[in-house]
């Protein structure tokens, strides 16, 4: 399923084809080691990663890693996917806000993005909870990362605010 986004919707024409990129310099060992992932944008910038950083550090607040940066492309293209579902109705989002999770598990094979969970609440004014689920479901099929990172189960819990 692909994102339908009405011209109208739009000020600007969407090129056909684009291309994003993102720089990993990685100095020694897995363990013992450590790298620095950059972009374009200056988003980020020579932001350290480590072993620890990704591994020893549950809450995440020691440094960044991989799977946290799939949960911030996560969220972001899933809520611009819905903004879009939403102007499709001609409404416009209050606010969403989605906190995506993603689950990394060591098995006998290594490591491996077992799940992802996005966590929605939105205020649509307008709009009722049963269109904005559908929407919601709609965005989270259609969204580019989601379609990205089919092999992985992903579930969305929904919280919508009238």
């Amino acid at each position: 399923m692909n994102i339908e986004i009405k011209e109208q919707t739009l000020n600007q024409s969407i090129p056909k084809k684009m291309k994003r990129k993102a720089t990993a310099i990685w100095k020694g060992s897995g363990k013992d080691g450590s790298g620095t992932l950059s972009s374009p944008s200056g988003f980020f910038d020579k932001s350290p990663y480590n072993f620890k950083t990704r591994f020893e550090n549950e809450d995440g607040t020691k440094g960044t890693n991989p799977e946290e940066m799939i949960a911030a492309a996560h969220a972001g293209c899933f809520n611009m996917a819905l903004s879009f579902q939403i102007a499709g109705k001609d409404l416009e989002a209050e606010e969403l806000n989605t906190t995506a999770t993603v689950t990394i598990e060591k098995g006998d094979a290594g490591f491996a993005i077992t799940g992802i969970v996005l966590n929605l609440t939105g205020k649509v004014p307008g709009m009722d909870e049963k269109q904005f689920i559908e929407l919601a479901n709609a965005a989270k099929e259609g969204c580019p990362i989601s379609q990205a990172l089919s092999s992985v189960p992903i579930s969305l819990n929904i919280t919508f605010n009238s």
